[in-house]
Parts: C-alpha cells; sequence; structure tokens
C-alpha cells in the first residue's frame, strides 16, 4: 500500500511539472486546468501515501506488539533468548528432577512449560534454577529469575516482596506419617510429637503457633522425608499434593493421613508490580481451563494419587 501511494504522488508530481514547464502559448486556458487538476492529484495522492503510512505503522505496530511489550521481566528474557525458571527439584508428581537423566517434570513443571510456550519460549528455551523455599522472594526481586512455579502459596506477606498470577490450583496442609504409625490422626495430635517442614514454609508456622510440639526445619522436603522414615522425626507438613507424591514413591512405609487443614493458593511467583506479565499468565491459565490443557497435565501427574481437582479461578492482577 505504502509503495503504490508513494508511486501515484510522484506521478502526481510529474504532471504538475508538465503543466507548469509548457511552452505552449496558444493552450493558456486548458494549461491552468491541467495543473490545477495535476495539484488535486497529488494532493489525494499525498493523502493516499499518509493514510498508507498510517496503515503500515498499525500494522506494524500489531506485528511487533509481542509479550515482552509491557513487561520489563520478558523485555530482558527475549533480550537474553530463553527464560529462567525457578522450580523446586525433589518434589514427586510435582517439581522433580531425575537424578540420573537430569529431567524435571511433574505438575507444576508442566505449568511451567505451558505458560512459557504462551509466551512465546519452546522448552529448549527454558532454564530451570531449583531454589528452596526460604530464598524464594530473594530471588524473585533480585530478578535472577523470570518467574516461579514451585507449590508457591500466595500470601499477604509474600505479596510485600512479590507479584503472583493465579492460583492455578488450590492444596490443604496435611501430614505425612509412617505407615504403622496410628498415634497421629490429624495436627490435633502432634503435641509431644516432632514435625519437620522446609525452612519457611507457611505449614511449619502453622504448626507452630496452632497445634504446639516440636518441630524441625530442613532445606528440602526430601530431607525430612529422610528423617521420618529413619525415625528422628514422627510426621512431615506441608500441601498434601506434595505429601501423595511422596507416599506415592513409598506406599509400603509412608501415609497420608487424610485430613485437611488449611487452604493454600498456588502462585505463580513474579516481580513485585509487573501487572504485564501477571496478565498475561493469568489469560494463559485462563485459556488452560477452558480448553482443557490444565484438566490434562493434573490427571496426567497428580491426578495418579487418585485424588481429584479443579481448576480455580485466577485473581485479579495488582
Amino acid at each position: 500500500m505504502k509503495l503504490r501511494a508513494i508511486a501515484a504522488v510522484t506521478f502526481a508530481a510529474g504532471l504538475v511539472l508538465a503543466a507548469c514547464g509548457s511552452d505552449d502559448k496558444s493552450d493558456t486556458t486548458s494549461a491552468p486546468s491541467t495543473a490545477a487538476a495535476a495539484t488535486t492529484a497529488a494532493a489525494t495522492a499525498t493523502t493516499a501515501a499518509a493514510a498508507g503510512t498510517t496503515a503500515a505503522g498499525a500494522a506494524t505496530s500489531a506485528a511487533g506488539s509481542t509479550p515482552s511489550a509491557d513487561s520489563a521481566t520478558l523485555a530482558k528474557a527475549t533480550s537474553r533468548g530463553h527464560l529462567i525458571i525457578g522450580v523446586k527439584e525433589d518434589q514427586p508428581n510435582l517439581g522433580y528432577k531425575d537424578p540420573t537423566t537430569g529431567e524435571y517434570s511433574g505438575f507444576d513443571i508442566e505449568i511451567a512449560r505451558l505458560m512459557a510456550s504462551g509466551l512465546g519460549f519452546d522448552p529448549a528455551k527454558i532454564e530451570y534454577k531449583a531454589i528452596p523455599s526460604a530464598s524464594r522472594e530473594d530471588e524473585i526481586s533480585a530478578g535472577n529469575i523470570d518467574y516461579y512455579v514451585g507449590t508457591y502459596s500466595i500470601t499477604d506477606s509474600r505479596k510485600e516482596r512479590v507479584s503472583f498470577a493465579g492460583p492455578y490450583f488450590i492444596a490443604g496442609q496435611d501430614l505425612l506419617v509412617r505407615k504403622d504409625d496410628t498415634t497421629i490422626t490429624g495436627p490435633d495430635s502432634l503435641k509431644g510429637k516432632t514435625t519437620c517442614s522446609v525452612t519457611g514454609s507457611t505449614s511449619l508456622k502453622r504448626i507452630k503457633e496452632e497445634y504446639g510440639g516440636d518441630t524441625v526445619e530442613l532445606e528440602k522436603y526430601s530431607l525430612c522425608v529422610d528423617q521420618l522414615l529413619d525415625k528422628q522425626v514422627d510426621a512431615v507438613t506441608t500441601d498434601d499434593a506434595i505429601l501423595k507424591g511422596y507416599a506415592a514413591q513409598d506406599p509400603d512405609h509412608l501415609k497420608v493421613v487424610g485430613k485437611p487443614f488449611s487452604e493454600e493458593r498456588y502462585g505463580i511467583g513474579l516481580a513485585k508490580g509487573d501487572v504485564g506479565l501477571c496478565t498475561q499468565l493469568n489469560t494463559l491459565l485462563e485459556k488452560a481451563r477452558s480448553d482443557g490443557s490444565w484438566q490434562k497435565i493434573y490427571d496426567e501427574t497428580l491426578g495418579k494419587s487418585g485424588s481429584t481437582a479443579t481448576q480455580p479461578p485466577a485473581d485479579p492482577c495488582s
């Protein structure tokens, strides 16, 4: 469109010059008419050229409206050429790194990949960074990761330092105990017992403040499970989704009590105030709900434990 408009301007300009520069004195009446017509044509073509330029600019703007346009985080990732996603690596069926192959798998990993794909990054352009629970806000705030997907409960205290997209899953706090233990039937039976969870988790804070008993804080849930099996602690507490993954790994020695006593809303952690990224992630989550992608991911990971779940609606971004 733009090229045709420019050509029209050139042609019209030629008519103007031809009319004004004519040596034919006998056609004194028609020459001004020709010049006026040519001038009108030139003006029309100029208008068309301007319109063409505007249309071309709009088309360019639309084509260049990439996911990074409204997010400093995504602009940085686009410039870098790949995403850096914070995850867990020790949670079976959620965020797990195979020690042999080095491959990541699980519900959270698949959600992270689904978001990345919607943002224009294929699996080959994802760098996973395993981050302990206590370091999540620090890593996000420092810009060391682009976003975090790893059983990250949305809380008011955390929202003081980071923002969240989602929630994308609702879990409930529960207890993992040894298969032969009949003394622990719920949180009210934890007095006189030792309960383990990861440093900085909301689960252990709740046990301390509401139910009493001794507590142990370790860097990873897998370390808590090891101590449970070795009878160094009596229970491991966190969200039931995580505990079911461990119980499914070792059903002969471990079981989940099965009496959730909280609601944990998992969100995607991102830089504080990055509304652009939050909005895009929420849009992708809603698409996953409507097209069945979320349900398929759940059924192929956490759903293998026999538990059912539905995707919750996302909160507004702020």
